[in-house]
C-alpha cells in the first residue's frame, strides 16, 4: 500500500484565527507539525492542504510540500480535493494544530488497513481516557462512544455516554483529530451532503456514520496538545520547553 500524510491547514480558524502560524519555540505550529509527521518516516510523501497563501508559503520556504485547495468546510473535503490527482491507497489526516503527535498512534492506524482483508473499514481515528470532570464537560474535547469491536457509534461535544446510574461508570473517552482513510472513502465523503448531525455538532466523522460507514477506534496514551484556543498555546509552549 502507498502512504501519505496530508495535514489540513485553514488559517482563519473561527475560535482561534491564525493559530497555525503562531510561534512555537523557534518554528510556528504549522511548520512543527509537518515537521515532526515528516520524521516519523512512515509516509511515502507528507502534504500540507490549504487555502492560505500565507500557509502555502510558510511550508514552502521550509523545503515542504504544501497544495491549495479551495474553501471547504471540513478538514476531511479540504483533503479530498488535494489527494484527487495522487496517487495512494491510504491517507492519514493529521490535524495541523496537534503538533505533538509521536509514532507509535499513527503506526497503530496505518496496521488498521493491513489487518482488515476484507477492506470493510472506511476509516479509522484515535481515542485516549478521560477522567478529570473539567476536560469532559469541556464541549471542545469531542467524546465518542463505540460498541464491543471498537467500532465508532457516535461523536460529541456533549458528555456521552450519560449516568443515569450514578454508582456505575462507562468512562469516557476523547477522539483525537488523526484520522487514517482508504482514499476511496475519503473521496465519496466529500460528495456526501452534510446531515442535520454533523451540523449540529460541528464533528466531520458524524457524516460517515449517517451514510453508514465504518470508522476503527483505537485507543492510544498518547497526549497531546491540541490547539484551539489562545490558552492551549501556551499549554503547548510549556510543554515544548519542558
Amino acid at each position: 500500500m502507498k502512504i501519505i500524510a496530508v495535514i489540513p491547514a485553514r488559517y482563519e480558524a473561527s475560535r482561534f484565527p491564525a493559530k497555525l502560524m503562531q510561534m512555537l519555540g523557534e518554528k510556528t505550529v504549522i511548520t512543527t507539525t509537518y515537521q515532526n509527521v515528516m520524521e516519523t518516516g512512515l509516509f511515502d510523501e507528507v502534504f500540507v492542504a490549504t487555502d492560505s497563501e500565507i500557509i502555502f508559503d510558510e511550508i514552502v520556504k521550509h523545503g515542504g510540500k504544501a497544495v491549495m485547495t479551495g474553501q471547504h468546510e471540513t478538514g476531511s473535503d479540504r483533503i479530498a480535493e488535494a489527494v484527487q490527482n495522487i496517487d495512494c491507497d491510504i491517507v492519514i489526516n493529521v490535524q495541523g494544530d496537534e503538533p505533538f503527535l509521536k509514532l507509535e498512534p499513527l503506526k497503530q492506524l496505518i496496521q488498521v488497513f493491513y489487518k482488515d482483508e476484507n477492506q470493510e473499514i472506511s476509516l479509522a481515528s484515535l481515542k485516549i481516557k478521560l477522567t478529570e470532570k473539567e476536560e469532559i464537560e469541556n464541549p471542545n474535547n469531542v467524546k465518542v462512544i463505540t460498541d464491543n469491536n471498537g467500532f465508532a457509534l457516535y461523536f460529541s461535544r456533549s458528555v456521552i455516554p450519560f449516568h443515569r446510574e450514578i454508582s456505575y461508570n462507562a468512562g469516557y473517552f476523547k477522539h483525537i483529530g488523526v484520522y487514517a482513510f482508504r482514499k476511496h472513502a475519503l473521496i465519496q465523503f466529500s460528495k456526501l451532503e452534510m446531515k442535520p448531525l454533523e451540523i449540529s455538532e460541528k464533528i466531520e466523522c458524524i457524516r460517515y456514520l449517517e451514510y453508514g460507514m465504518k470508522i476503527k477506534m483505537i485507543e492510544t496514551n498518547f497526549i497531546g496538545v491540541g490547539i484551539d484556543t489562545p490558552e492551549d498555546l501556551e499549554k503547548a509552549r510549556n510543554l515544548l520547553s519542558n
